[in-house]
């Protein structure tokens, strides 16, 4: 569903704007210098409104939290949560996460979130897809050596593809669950995954841990049958 336009966007980004890097350009290979004493940063792609944003945020309080949204409407909502929540520790970039190299130095990241972001059902889109061999390669970029991806999707059908593209790049799966919350919550949700397990819709989440690249080039690019 698409988000209905804000028609008081500006000014509400403005009262926000102490958590807005409108420059991460600038920042590549000095993000510690906004948090001189993190222990780790954490990038999330495609942060929506911010629920899982802030509590993860909260929860860690000694690490930096990096939020990519390229949809001002809904990231608005996650910078007055992050806000009124009076956390130090949040950062916001409106782009694009093809552009993640441009933003971060090699090495300068040790975990990505990837939450229930858009399948592209159709085969035609699959590069679109920011579980595709070709995200997954700008991930390794950032990702320090000891890095972890933890994806979450309530498409069954991206879930599958998804767990056969991590190890096409070096990535080793562990924490594999086609339904997380079947015993009880585990861990912070978002809205939309709230939404959808209140009506009974399973919740698929793994974690992908840089590992060896494979030598062949041939064996990332080729998309299975």
């Amino acid at each position: 569903m698409r988000m209905r336009k804000k028609p008081n966007l500006i000014p509400r980004m403005e009262r926000c704007k102490q958590v807005l890097i409108e420059d991460p350009e600038c920042h590549r290979g000095k993000w510690r210098d906004l948090m001189p004493q993190a222990e780790e940063i954490y990038l999330e792609l495609g942060c929506g409104k911010g629920r899982f944003t802030a509590e993860t945020a909260a929860q860690n309080p000694k690490a930096l939290y990096i939020a990519v949204e390229r949809v001002p409407d809904a990231m608005v909502i996650a910078m007055e949560r992050v806000c009124a929540q009076e956390l130090s520790n949040v950062f916001f970039i409106d782009g694009d996460v093809a552009r993640l190299q441009e933003f971060f130095a090699p090495g300068e990241i040790n975990r990505i979130y990837i939450n229930f972001c858009d399948p592209w059902p159709s085969n035609r889109h699959a590069k679109r897809r920011l579980t595709h061999p070709d995200f997954l390669m700008r991930y390794r970029q950032v990702l320090d050596a000891a890095g972890e991806i933890h994806f979450k999707t309530d498409n069954h059908d991206l879930f599958e593809w998804s767990l056969f593209q991590f190890p096409r790049v070096g990535f080793e799966l562990s924490q594999v669950t086609r339904n997380l919350h079947a015993n009880g919550i585990c861990g912070i949700m978002t809205d939309y995954e709230e939404k959808f397990h209140n009506l009974g819709t399973p919740i698929n989440r793994c974690v992908a841990s840089v590992g060896v690249l494979p030598e062949r080039e041939e064996e990332v690019e080729k998309e299975p049958d």
